[in-house]
């Protein structure tokens, strides 16, 4: 049995700094971050934070849940890979950017991700559920596998990304469609 959470509210870590390295089996609940840089969280829980912006480089996000959190601009790409596996749970990630980044088992689900840079990504085993794509890039993106049939406004181009497997409604061919320019009633 895991012993509980360490609970941290209400702190403004770009204002009171840490000197702590490493978190593991932290919840975090309305904290503000500018920077993760260099530091380690396993298995910790970040509620109702605002990380937007912040700095993730060298950060390592090991099993880490991050619900109702605002992640505006987060260059996720810069995170260790090793481990690399994240929760996201309705939160706010508009021009996020997971550029090369394999993802591991990481769930999306109920976000709004406007404009996320998912270029060169490995998605394969990863799972985007009720999400919003609007503008999200996709390019030499394996997709492989996944399931885009409950999230909406993306466009995936088939001939740019590796699609084997993937699951589409029938009513967003459009999506796969659209740079051939044809009309689809």
């Amino acid at each position: 049995m895991k012993p509980n959470k360490e609970l941290i509210k209400n702190t403004n870590f770009s204002v009171d700094k840490t000197d702590r390295e490493e978190f593991e089996n932290c919840e975090f609940i309305n904290c503000i971050f500018t920077s993760l840089k260099n530091l380690e969280f396993t298995e910790c829980v970040f509620k109702n934070c605002n990380l937007s912006n912040a700095d993730f480089k060298s950060c390592k996000l090991q099993d880490v849940t991050f619900s109702d959190c605002k992640l505006l601009g987060v260059n996720f790409s810069q995170t260790k890979d090793f481990g690399f596996c994240v929760l996201f749970d309705s939160c706010l990630m508009d021009y996020a950017s997971f550029d090369r980044k394999r993802m591991n088992k990481s769930i999306f689900k109920n976000c709004k991700m406007h404009g996320v840079n998912f270029t060169q990504a490995d998605l394969s085993k990863a799972a985007l559920i009720n999400c919003d794509l609007y503008e999200a890039l996709f390019a030499n993106t394996n997709l492989s596998g996944m399931d885009f049939t409950t999230s909406k406004n993306f466009l995936v181009d088939p001939e740019l990304n590796n699609i084997k497997k993937a699951k589409f409604l029938s009513q967003d061919l459009h999506a796969l469609l659209y740079r051939h320019d044809i009309v689809i009633l």
